[in-house]
């Protein structure tokens, strides 16, 4: 080679080499934790603090700690707390207070902590939050799973916001909320917590409640947690797979939503208590991701590494290995964290780990404004948690979360159907509309006690159909059969560390009339059609609640079957926390619709969905099984020929019908490219507006690559009234083929199929895309999570 030759081809490979630093260089937190402001806050604070006021900071005790008889015991408060306390723990689901009396009573606390403590600084109220600010009369909004079939990130945030508004008027900062995991099997029983199986859909929705809930300012916002840190609910010790799919929703509510709390799971990664992981707390969260933040316990999971795991010596030990892990704070009572003191004392941790934590915990709450001179607790005057605006947004999401799986054209509901059977344990009742972590679920099953479906009102599909139909159809109801034989769920009492499971008493489904499947059979053979409400209630899904199966429980099947021999059509209506088996008779109903838990206003959404005032646009955030096998599913690898699914991820039947075409895209780009467009047309070929929730895949075409089959890498919804055609445009970065490979993020240059269609498997339009250039490896990991949409009419 000669002298020039060489010369270029130094320069050559000298320029790559500066485009890829360029391309890669350090990446900045973006949302910085800490500040110079904080700091001085904080480091003033701390300097002035004894060891035991130090602790308590890292403490979370339950309200009930200082109340007696229902109110807040000053004296209580100088017993428990003399020296303060971190966080107050489920502080409104664990009452039953109106929403003045709930900030009233937070007011009286934290004047307490501020005038007689030494240190004088306010603890954080948090609570639950993913269907809505859990306490007495706020609005609850379907359960996660149902919003995660609404592919909607924008309506999530808006829900979000509200359930902000509502926390911060109570006095409330904080937030156990939102479920990130992703779930795989309707087995598992908190699937009806998360968004489905997917990552690319759990995170864009993720990051869409984190804003909502945070707002512009922490100072007005309420702090989220991304939880279960990482993999909870399946095997999570396959790297790539953990990297990849597991991690990225917490990675993308950390990077770009600007989360600052964490919660590790009950679960184990590599064979050790997730609380006393270094490489998962230390090496991925903190070193990896960068997260700065601070990480709360889960509930008791501290003292389940000594006492459940058996993974440490004593709660000491327990207490030591947790927070050398990571864990900055113990929920939600102080159960081995107060053995700290005796650990300096020997000298077995260092005051470095213990302060490191403290300032965590302490800046949390300078950037919530709590130590501010003087901090806002609660909004003054009559608190309303939910105004006409908020049941607005509960109706527009059960709308929106409700997925048509079957229609053989009786849906909606014709002109000349005057008679209506409606039957089933959800028909008339509302434990249907309430998912696990709803105030009126915690309430009932975590303590026992009743709740009152009027506080905020909760409409029943009985409720609904009246509503919507009026006095023009008659509609005859009978329950027909219960939910289940002794409820058909086992309470899992121990694993947990939670001694209120074994208090538990079935109080929300205590006097209601025994069915009669006589007069269900009468009225069903006298009516046009058979609306058959069934599926779960909250005691058959949800933390603490595993079920034998998942098929319909009981003799929930056989009502089923006995209402189609009537040889009337019949419309199946599944409430529940998980996908349930319909395989025995889906071909026999006319229709089914999954309406999830879909919150206080589901009985109205439903019965319109049922009548036509609203056209169904719900497409399935999770793969519908069509046996019982316990066995994870996950569309990306594929679906096998021996395990095809009832009904595939992103599927959804609407009353109206899509065409797709005109797909534009490059041939190839290079792998440094910042985005690439890909468009299509969609068309409402139908007579009635609707919505459609257009997706993006892509697949490998590589013989040799290890990526999965097929993933999601967009989606959007686009409205489209009769006869409307839409332009649809994704603009995708090349690093979200972002690979997690021998311990590096490599995007791989090759020939990539995007697919654009209306599920996984039903796919209208591809284009082949070549990436070129050589393999780029990322070494500050992900930074580019979500394409980017656009949508113009034709």
């Amino acid at each position: 080679m000669s002298l020039q030759k060489l010369a270029m081809s130094f320069i050559v490979v000298l320029t790559t080499l500066l485009v890829a630093c360029q391309n890669n260089k350090v990446e900045e937190i973006k949302h910085p934790f800490a500040t110079a402001e904080t700091d001085k806050i904080v480091d003033a604070l701390m300097d002035e603090m004894t060891l035991e006021e130090k602790l308590v900071q890292i403490e979370g005790i339950r309200p009930t700690k200082v109340m007696e008889d229902g109110k807040f015991s000053i004296e209580k408060a100088r017993e428990v707390i003399p020296d303060g306390i971190g966080h107050f723990c489920q502080f409104s689901s664990s009452l039953t207070m109106s929403p003045n009396e709930l900030r009233d009573f937070v007011r009286e606390v934290q004047n307490y902590l501020l005038t007689e403590t030494r240190t004088q600084i306010p603890a954080i109220f948090h609570e639950e939050a993913i269907t809505g600010f859990a306490t007495l009369g706020a609005t609850t909004f379907p359960q996660q799973i149902g919003m995660g079939c609404t592919w909607n990130p924008e309506l999530i945030e808006k829900n979000a916001n509200t359930t902000r508004l509502n926390m911060r008027a109570a006095g409330a900062t904080f937030a156990l909320s939102p479920m990130l995991d992703i779930s795989r099997t309707a087995h598992w029983e908190r699937i009806e917590e998360s968004y489905g199986e997917d990552a690319y859909l759990t995170s864009r929705l993720g990051v869409a409640f984190v804003n909502g809930l945070q707002g512009d300012d922490l100072k007005t916002g309420v702090a989220a947690t991304t939880k279960h840190f990482a993999g909870y609910g399946t095997q999570n010790n396959n790297p790539k797979e953990l990297y990849e799919e597991y991690i990225m929703p917490h990675e993308a509510a950390i990077k770009v939503a600007g989360s600052k709390s964490v919660m590790p799971s009950y679960g184990k990664y590599k064979g050790e208590a997730v609380s006393i992981s270094k490489e998962m707390l230390g090496t991925m969260l903190r070193d990896e991701l960068k997260f700065d933040g601070v990480v709360v316990s889960d509930y008791g999971a501290v003292r389940l590494v000594y006492r459940g795991h058996k993974q440490a010596e004593s709660l000491m030990d327990a207490a030591v290995k947790s927070i050398e892990a990571g864990i900055d704070i113990e929920l939600s009572n102080p159960d081995a964290f107060p053995f700290l003191v005796e650990a300096v004392e020997k000298g077995i941790i260092s005051m470095d780990v213990i302060n490191a934590a403290v300032k965590r915990s302490l800046t949390m709450k300078a950037r919530l404004g709590l130590l501010d001179e003087n901090p806002q607790i609660g909004f003054d005057g009559d608190l309303d948690f939910d105004p006409p605006a908020n049941r607005k947004l509960a109706y527009e999401s059960a709308c929106q979360s409700i997925v048509l799986l079957k229609n053989n054209g009786i849906l909606p509901l014709k002109k000349g159907i005057d008679n209506i059977a409606l039957v089933g344990p959800n028909a008339a009742t509302v434990q249907g509309l309430l998912g696990d972590y709803t105030y009126q679920s915690m309430t009932s099953f975590w303590w026992s006690k009743p709740f009152d479906p009027n506080n905020p009102k909760l409409v029943s599909l009985k409720e609904g159909l009246e509503n919507s139909l009026g006095a023009k159809v008659k509609i005859a109801h009978e329950r027909g059969c219960d939910w289940s034989a002794e409820l058909e769920s086992k309470v899992m009492t121990d694993g947990l560390g939670d001694d209120r499971l074994s208090r538990v008493k079935m109080l929300a489904i205590k006097g209601l009339p025994q069915p009669d499947l006589k007069n269900a059979i009468n009225i069903a053979n006298q009516s046009d059609v058979i609306v058959a409400a069934m599926g779960e209630n909250i005691y058959l899904c949800g933390e603490g609640r595993q079920r034998k199966g998942i098929s319909l429980a009981g003799d929930q099947e056989l009502f089923v079957e006995k209402m189609i021999a009537t040889g009337k059509p019949v419309v199946l209506v599944i409430f529940g926390g998980r996908q349930q088996l319909v395989n025995k008779f889906e071909g026999k109903c006319a229709a089914i619709l999954q309406a999830w838990f879909p919150g206080e206003e589901g009985g109205n959404a439903v019965a319109d969905i049922l009548t036509g005032k609203v056209n169904p646009s719900a497409k399935l955030c999770v793969t519908y099984p069509s046996t019982g096998k316990k066995q994870e599913i996950n569309y990306k690898n594929g679906y096998a020929s021996d395990n095809q699914p009832q009904y595939p991820f992103g599927y959804g039947l609407s009353y109206t019908s899509y065409a797709y075409a005109g797909i534009t895209a490059p041939t190839q780009v290079g792998i440094n490219d910042a985005r690439f467009s890909i468009t299509c047309s969609v068309k409402n070929t139908g007579k009635i507006d609707g919505t459609e929730i257009v997706q993006l895949y892509v697949s490998p075409k590589e013989a040799n690559s290890t990526m999965k089959p097929i993933q999601l890498k967009g989606f959007q919804r686009v409205e489209l009234k009769a006869g409307e055609q839409k332009q649809i445009t994704f603009n995708v970065s090349p690093e979200q083929l972002v690979q997690y490979k021998n311990g590096t993020w490599e995007v791989e240059a090759g020939n990539y199929e995007f697919k654009i269609g209306s599920s996984c498997t039903d796919i209208h339009l591809s284009a082949d895309i070549l990436i070129k250039g050589t393999n780029k490896v990322l070494p500050n990991g992900r930074s580019v999570f979500f394409s980017t949409n656009q949508c113009c009419s034709n």
